[in-house]
């Protein structure tokens, strides 16, 4: 006999459906006091003492005896030994991921470009990749070799000239299928450390460590939490909060594909969010009844409960326009449209990370293989903010070469209105360029 699951119901008819929303999808992705001061603490210690740091929060915290820093270091030749150490499935699995993922984020990249006016003035963008790029990885028995390679081929696309990764290894643990992943997407300096204080090696330096222009990557609390506190001198991709997937059906798919689709969020961790929204009650009790035939047979069937019934839902809707309308406010990390012709409410969909069209695009194609990327952003900052790519890894400068035509007219203007703002060396300066 299947347990049941308490997986709320709510309908967008109720009076207090817009209260029962908000409450679902509140979260806040802060640190507490005393995990805020830890990191203050650990960011402090490696600014004000290095290598020396790392070592000791790395036997304090990973369990491992560290005789220098030498130790913490992994040269190329241990990636390519990791691909070799593989199996010829996982090898195969790695390279056409990273294909497609390079294939794919090569039509972001962006070139440098300028025009001229009739005056003989250059006006344009000079499209620059950033110098050092730092790319934080789980640890342990944990196994993302999948944000291996869309944290960092991005940023070889770029034409980031180095890519920095740290990975911790607590109590030894090395996991081969990240290293060959690393192998695989060019990563060029891999450290095996972690935690806040790896976040801070990479902003600000160690005596091996060298300083990064930006971290990108998942990470703990903790990791969260440095990454925070060093944006403004390193820039960072996001403060990413629980995984979350919304699925839009109209009634038509399997409720058991639904389903598994739920649970391909929820296996994340117990905060993680999947939410389904259909205007077809019927369905709705479809999928509920193989959300509880189906969630006794995962592995992690504990942390999917969890999520399920504390931050999961099943939604109806008057119809598909009203579960448009739902989902837009959602602005959810991962959008199913599982629908027929999804092509038509594509237009109407204005906040999502990524948006997986028709019944048989599963997200979880998206998380390893399909293309683009799976760093998205989370708890509705999908209103302002997009999925990692290229555009992350370059960084723009502005052209202005002025004709001596050109710098005349312009002078004029600037002139008028830096005197309006009492900015008179900016208008005298350019009053020099005005022809008399």
């Amino acid at each position: 006999m299947t347990a049941p699951v308490a997986i709320r119901r709510l309908n967008a008819a109720d009076q207090d459906f817009s209260r029962h929303l908000d409450h679902l999808l509140s979260w806040e992705s802060v640190s507490d006091d005393a995990v805020n001061q830890r990191v203050l603490d650990i960011i402090a210690a490696v600014r004000a003492r290095g290598d020396a740091a790392l070592v000791e929060f790395t036997e304090k915290f990973d369990g491992l005896q560290v005789a220098a820093m030498a130790d913490l270091i992994l040269p190329r030749e241990r990636l390519e030994l990791a691909l070799t150490r593989i199996s010829t499935e996982q090898r195969s699995a790695l390279e056409k991921a990273a294909e497609r993922v390079r294939l794919y984020h090569e039509r972001q990249r962006q070139d440098s470009w300028t025009y001229t006016e009739a005056d003989g003035t250059v006006l344009g963008q000079k499209v620059t990749p950033l110098d050092r790029a730092g790319l934080y990885v789980p640890g342990g028995k944990a196994s993302y070799p999948s944000s291996v390679l869309m944290n960092a081929i991005p940023a070889k696309v770029a034409g980031v000239p180095e890519v920095v990764m740290v990975v911790p290894t607590p109590r030894g643990e090395i996991n081969e299928i990240v290293l060959a992943a690393a192998c695989v997407a060019g990563v060029d300096r891999v450290f095996t450390i972690g935690g806040a204080q790896a976040v801070a090696a990479l902003a600000y330096g160690t005596e091996s460590v060298p300083p990064v222009d930006k971290i990108v990557g998942p990470g703990n609390i903790y990791v969260a939490t440095a990454k925070r506190h060093v944006f403004g001198k390193v820039g960072i991709d996001m403060i990413a909060g629980p995984s979350e997937i919304l699925v839009v059906c109209d009634g038509q798919t399997d409720p058991d594909w639904i389903a598994m689709d739920l649970f391909s969020q929820a296996e994340h961790d117990e905060d993680a969010q999947s939410i389904l929204v259909s205007p077809d009650a019927d369905f709705l009790d479809k999928v509920a009844a193989s959300i509880a035939k189906l969630l006794p047979t995962l592995e992690r069937e504990t942390i999917a409960r969890t999520s399920m019934e504390g931050r999961g839902a099943l939604i109806q809707v008057a119809d598909m326009a009203q579960a448009i309308e739902v989902a837009n406010r959602i602005a959810p990390e991962h959008l199913e449209l599982s629908v027929e012709n999804p092509e038509q409410y594509l237009p109407q969909i204005r906040h999502a990370g990524a948006i997986f069209m028709g019944r048989y695009t599963a997200e979880a194609l998206g998380d390893y293989c399909a293309g683009p990327n799976h760093v998205l952003p989370t708890s509705g900052t999908a209103r302002f903010s997009s999925p990692l790519g290229v555009y992350d890894f370059q960084k723009r400068s502005s052209i202005i070469h002025c004709s001596a035509e050109g710098a005349s007219e312009l002078g004029k203007v600037a002139s008028v209105l830096a005197r309006g703002e009492s900015l008179t060396a900016h208008a005298r300066s350019a009053e020099y360029r005005i022809k008399r």
